[in-house]
Parts: structure tokens; sequence; C-alpha cells
């Protein structure tokens, strides 16, 4: 995580909320939500520059082997979990309980690809007999469901590393948690500042429209997957995956 960058590009944020958001990212065993579990996570606060102002980090024994390909991507292999993480119960608790300060506290939570994350922190929830997230007490930025809203046709990719390289964010620790979090919270001031006509709402207005863009998106995905593959299905609920 760099902090010596200049780490948003310049203009003004819009309205008050977009200058302190929560952030959090994973770091996980594989894609599938329903079976991945926690190998990091970083939940935190940036204030209006970008700057990390608190945070919380945790690198968990997800109990599992953590596969060659996972490890390649994030740098923590099973034996290092295993020697230096704490029980998933407890890690999974303690991300719950910080994701839920930042909703007590009135904040957004920004979430690159929220489904992933927060579905899969739902089904580790669930696996550790602890009480998942009530969504409804706080909201959600998503800068990966704004990105394709406010600019649907650009040509190229989607990732986290791509749109700071678009947005002009510094990302120098890519698939680190920590990096990839506050990343993700600069990438959305920076398109808070290039598009306020579309993003100087409420929060709990563009959460609610962030609902209806995933499905929008998720269904012209489908629809073009379908050429390929007429069984070809995705889901578009957004924040989180029903079970």
């Amino acid at each position: 995580m760099s902090e010596s960058a200049v780490i948003l590009p310049p203009g003004a944020l819009p309205s008050s909320w977009w200058k302190a958001l929560g952030v959090f990212d994973l770091e996980t065993t594989g894609i599938d939500v329903e079976t991945a579990r926690i190998v990091t996570a970083h939940v935190g606060l940036i204030d209006a520059t970008g700057a990390s102002i608190a945070h919380g980090e945790w690198l968990a024994d997800p109990g599992v082997e953590i596969p060659e390909q996972a490890a390649a991507v994030h740098g923590v292999s099973t034996e290092q979990a295993r020697a230096e993480g704490r029980p998933a119960a407890e890690v999974v608790s303690e991300i719950l309980e910080a994701v839920r300060a930042v909703f007590a506290r009135g904040v957004p939570l920004v979430i690159y690809n929220a489904p992933y994350d927060l579905t899969l922190l739902d089904r580790e929830a669930r696996r550790h007999g602890l009480e998942p997230l009530d969504l409804s007490t706080g909201t959600v930025v998503d800068p990966l469901v704004i990105d394709k809203a406010v600019d649907k046709w650009r040509k190229g990719k989607r990732t986290l590393e791509a749109a700071a390289v678009f947005y002009e964010v510094v990302l120098d620790d890519a698939h680190n948690a920590g990096a990839d979090a506050i990343a993700a919270g600069r990438v959305a001031q920076a398109m808070a500042k290039r598009y306020p006509d579309r993003l100087d709402i409420p929060a709990t207005d563009l959460h609610s429209l962030q609902v209806g863009w995933c499905g929008e998106q998720a269904a012209s995905f489908q629809e073009y997957m379908r050429r390929k593959d007429p069984t070809f299905t995705t889901s578009g609920a957004w924040p989180v995956r029903p079970l």
C-alpha cells in the first residue's frame, strides 16, 4: 500500500458523504462464493483525499488447503495461513463487526464487485454459526457496477487494476486486501468527481440505482453468453446473492 504518491486526481468531490467512505476487500481460496473461504481481509475508512484514516486487517487459517492458483494471486500459502493465521470463526466474526461498525457510523461502504465479497462473507457467517450482515442497515458503493453504468460502451477490461489506471488512481500492490480496498475507495471518489451529474445524489438513492443497474448488466451479459451457450445463467442480485 503506497501512501506517498498523489492518491486522487484533482477536482472537487460532490456531496459531503463522498468525503468519508468505508472500504472492504477479501482475498480468498477461490472464486466460488458458495465454497471459497476467507484468507485475508481489510475493513477501513478513507478521507476526502483518499488517504486511509482507520483500518483493520486480518489473516485467517481458512481450515482448508489454499489452492496454488489462489496463493499465486494473493501471496498467502496454506503453510503461512496455518502458521500465522487466526481461527476462521474468530476472523469472520471480527470482520462482520467491523462492517457493522462502518454501517453504524452512517458511512457508505465501497466494495469492488460487492456481490462476490458480501456473498462470500454471508456464507462464511452461516458456515460458522454467526449472524449474517443485515444489509438494510447500510449503503454500499460498487465501483464496478457504477463504472459499467456511467461509461457503458468503454472497451477493455473492467478489473480493479484497469479501473485504477483509467481513473488515475495508484494501486501498487494489487490483490493485497488493503491495497485493493483503498484503491476501490479512491476509484469511487474519482468517479464521483468525473460524473457529478450522475453521482451527486444521496447515498441511499445511489444504492437503489445500483440494484437496478446490476440487474440490467447481468441480463445483458446473460443474453450475450447464450449466443454461445443457450443454458448459461447468471445472477443479477446486488449487493448479495440469495442462498
